[in-house]
């Protein structure tokens, strides 16, 4: 790239350099009395030094002289040269053929004439470059940031920017904070657990759960039809003991924790950011230098009609298809599991006879099978994206990657989420009573919920997709890995040997940690160990990515960017969507109301026999009693227990009328108390985490104060080199005009002088 090439092609792109060196006194960190400590948290100072901080403006040829040239080898950094030299391969023409001009090396590259075509990287990731003047900058991000021996320092996020461009830099500098910001969640939820582990034995409703007395005396009634039969409530002793670790008061505090940190993650990411943004000079790039693709420069005077966006519905339809067959599973197998576990008396599985009722057994291998329908529909859910953003011909790489964003994170909301949101506010809602219950198509009779609630059935689903959506993705890392050669080859070839990056770059890296992001955030409430999965999950995704991106990648074109794109507005619609789901878990899929509702009303006068408030006799108080005489001929069981003796009644879970009252089988006051009690709940958290999320919105700025002031200098000095050029011009053209009056008022008067 020589120099006259180089300065044109800055100009085109809008490319900002320096003009002069930062005057404005730095902020000091606050960090700085403990920066013994901290030190060694860091990358390397001697290794990898602090860059000069420089006020920059749009480079222009005519205005050289404005601008901070020391050196003109080193003017142009690698990755400014780079993304010059792309521009000029993607729209060079190679063949007209009549009005068809054909053009760019990526036509070239997917018609097969070209291998590959990629920027070199500067060495070898592991061994000093031999060539005069090499940075060696790949060796120093391995050292310094991919090694393991590195893991707990800092990134170099300056020298990953310059490196590897904008765009990669900021996706690195948003995982490490969304890191950081997950620590603090983490702890709280760690904190949680453990409260809920520590009173698990002390809960008084899941003690008359275990009491032989209590639970062990009261007989269920059979939660599918003809083959499953009656059971003892105390059979789900062990179950009622886990559910009190995620099904406590600490939970609700956690979830509204939770609202209020992602209220300030997505507040301070903003802050940062806008640091970012001025310390990389993106501030207003995308106004100005990013170009239409060449697909769209070439194909842009077509019109048409898109037809593909009606495929979009079906595809929609085709996910919720999923859904339904697994809950369609979900209920067969329950019918299946039913009539063999409590049939039996499991001897041959001791000691996990405890734990192995129908429900755990269905929502495990329900959850399984999930898990592999989701990772099996990914593949068409990509296909699908991408192939009607290609259609729409969006003209921008960055329109491009937002509209691909958009549907495709619409098409995995649905396949990850829509199962734990049956689980939440789906399943067990809509059943019926023994006498009368609901059935699906028809056919299946809807699933019933543990009498403890389906808050352990969500737990569960969330931790097997969260677990295995992790493990699968570290396995495919792991699998992708390539040893490299060793032979002393030119480094083009040695880097060809590396991966390419792929089209869509870091957008499958975005898409896995936002889809994180949602389940720390979405069902929280059910899982307060979810942040701190996701924690360590992040702490090797960020050494993965780093030792992926420098020792297994070819280096790829630099390109700018702003933000992390159309992720932020996804990300916001996730924070507030999370507000109203956890609110919703707590309500319909806890117990948490219905305790509340019975120890502060129903366990005392009028409706209770207790002095005070009390939790003894919740249990037998949300059981409805149902007289086995009622059963239809399709539902009564075939078989009975050899325990069931002259039993005449079997318990339900719900608050309806026993048999032989006026209004027999319908609910009672108990049940409108709690429906009231769990509505004004859900209003009354919603109303004050949005106010709280809404002061702390205003009252964070988006830019910091010492950011604000840099800008306008900076804007400040590119008006002042812009008026002094403007100056500069109107002056010597008015000297050029002056000569030109002197020369023909000589050329009038015959002044001979004019000849010589």
């Amino acid at each position: 790239m020589p120099w006259d090439v180089l300065c044109t092609y800055a100009e085109v792109l809008h490319i900002k350099l320096p003009i002069q060196p930062n005057d404005l006194a730095s902020r000091p960190s606050p960090w700085r009395f403990f920066s013994c400590v901290t030190k060694h948290f860091y990358p390397s100072e001697d290794k990898i030094g602090t860059e000069a901080d420089f006020y920059t403006a749009p480079f222009e040829k005519d205005r050289l002289e404005y601008f901070y040239v020391k050196d003109q080898d080193n003017f142009f950094t690698p990755s400014m040269r780079s993304r010059m030299a792309y521009y000029i391969l993607n729209r060079a023409p190679y063949e007209i053929r009549g009005n068809i001009k054909k053009f760019g090396i990526t036509k070239l590259l997917d018609s097969g004439v070209y291998k590959a075509a990629y920027p070199l990287h500067d060495c070898r990731f592991n061994v000093r470059s031999t060539e005069l003047g090499s940075p060696n900058e790949r060796l120093l991000l391995y050292e310094e940031w991919a090694h393991p021996k590195s893991f707990y320092k800092m990134q170099p996020l300056d020298l990953i920017r310059k490196y590897y461009g904008e765009k990669i830099g900021i996706y690195f500098a948003w995982l490490g904070f969304y890191t950081l910001m997950l620590a603090l969640a983490a702890a709280v939820g760690l904190g949680c657990f453990i409260y809920g582990y520590h009173t698990q034995e002390t809960s008084t409703w899941s003690k008359e759960v275990c009491d032989p007395n209590i639970g062990g005396a009261i007989v269920m009634c059979p939660q599918c039809d003809l083959e499953c039969t009656y059971w003892r409530l105390n059979s789900t002793c062990e179950s009622s003991k886990k559910l009190c670790i995620f099904d406590n008061f600490g939970t609700l505090v956690f979830a509204v924790f939770m609202s209020v940190w992602v209220t300030l993650f997505l507040e301070f990411w903003k802050r940062y950011q806008a640091e970012l943004e001025y310390e990389w000079d993106t501030v207003e790039f995308l106004e100005q230098e990013e170009q239409p693709r060449p697909e769209y420069e070439a194909k842009c005077s077509h019109e048409r009609i898109n037809p593909i966006t009606r495929k979009v519905p079906y595809t929609i339809l085709l996910i919720l298809a999923s859904v339904v067959a697994i809950i369609v599973y979900r209920l067969a197998v329950f019918f299946a599991f039913s009539a063999k576990l409590r049939a039996q008396d499991l001897k041959e599985l001791e000691p996990f006879r405890e734990y192995v009722t129908p429900q755990m057994a269905t929502t495990v291998s329900a959850s399984i099978i999930s898990f592999v329908v989701i990772m099996i529909l990914n593949i068409l859910y990509e296909r699908v994206a991408i192939w009607i953003t290609d259609f729409e011909l969006p003209r921008t790489k960055t329109e491009y990657e937002n509209s691909l964003t958009l549907k495709m994170f619409l098409f995995q909301f649905v396949n990850y989420y829509s199962s734990c949101f049956y689980i939440a506010f789906a399943k067990g809602k809509v059943v019926g009573y023994p006498k009368e219950p609901v059935y699906l198509l028809g056919k299946y009779r809807n699933e019933e919920c543990d009498p403890g609630g389906c808050l352990m059935e969500l737990t569960t689903q969330l931790t097997v997709i969260m677990g295995g959506k992790a493990i699968w993705n570290n396995i495919q890392e792991t699998l992708s890995l390539n040893a490299g050669s060793e032979k002393v080859i030119p480094r083009w070839e040695q880097d060809y040997q590396l991966q390419p990056i792929g089209k869509l770059g870091l957008f499958y890296e975005y898409l896995e940690m936002v889809i994180q992001f949602g389940f720390v955030t979405l069902f929280v409430a059910s899982f307060p160990l979810a942040p701190v999965l996701a924690l360590v999950n992040n702490l090797f995704e960020i050494r993965v990515d780093a030792w992926k991106i420098t020792t297994q990648f070819r280096r790829m074109v630099p390109e700018k960017a702003q933000d992390i794109g159309a992720w932020q507005p996804i990300l916001q619609g996730v924070a507030i969507l999370a507000v109203a789901t956890n609110a919703m878990i707590i309500a319909f899929s806890s117990d948490m109301i219905p305790r509340l509702v019975y120890y502060w009303s129903f366990s005392v006068f009028p409706y209770g026999d207790h002095a005070e408030s009390t939790m003894s006799g919740y249990i037998n108080n949300t059981l409805s009693i149902f007289n086995i005489d009622d059963f239809s001929n399709f539902s009564r069981p075939h078989n009975t227990p050899y325990w069931f003796k002259n039993s005449s009644t079997c318990r339900y879970r719900d608050f309806r009328n026993p048999p032989g009252h006026h209004k027999e089988y319908q609910y009672n006051m108990q049940y409108w108390h709690v429906i009231a009690a769990k509505m004004a709940f859900i209003i009354v958290v919603e109303h004050i985490v949005y106010f709280t999320k809404f002061v702390l919105s205003y009252i964070i700025p988006d830019v910091p104060v010492h950011v604000r002031e840099q800008i306008k200098r900076e804007r400040y000095l590119t008006q002042v080199i812009i008026h002094e050029a403007n100056l500069k011009l109107v002056t010597n053209l008015l000297s050029s005009l002056q000569r030109l009056k002197d020369i023909l008022t000589k050329v009038t008067t015959n002044d001979k002088s004019i000849l010589r």
